[in-house]
């Protein structure tokens, strides 16, 4: 699959079935970093939900030596979110 094809994937996943499914991703990672929080009992943030999920795939595909194509797909979906939400953050207003 070409590099295009991958980022459309992306794009239809976290736009499409899984904002069906799970509702609205900054919702969801809100509420993901208030549990994490609250179980790690130090301040986690929707952009740093979208970093450690990315980190979970690219775990994933080290261990099936990067040929997992999905996860490809999911962490740069993981990603479009994160930037995304970082705007909301005021993250990397320096960049």
């Amino acid at each position: 699959m070409q590099r295009d094809e991958i980022l459309r994937q992306a794009a239809l996943i976290v736009t499409g079935p899984r904002q069906d499914t799970y509702g609205d991703a900054g919702a969801n990672f809100e509420r993901i970093a208030r549990l994490w929080s609250a179980y790690l009992d130090y301040p986690v943030t929707p952009t740093d939900v979208a970093c450690m999920m990315t980190l979970l795939k690219i775990a994933r595909l080290a261990g099936a030596d990067g040929k997992h194509l999905d996860s490809w797909i999911d962490a740069c979906g993981y990603l479009s979110i994160g930037g995304e939400l970082s705007k909301s953050e005021d993250v990397g207003a320096d960049a």
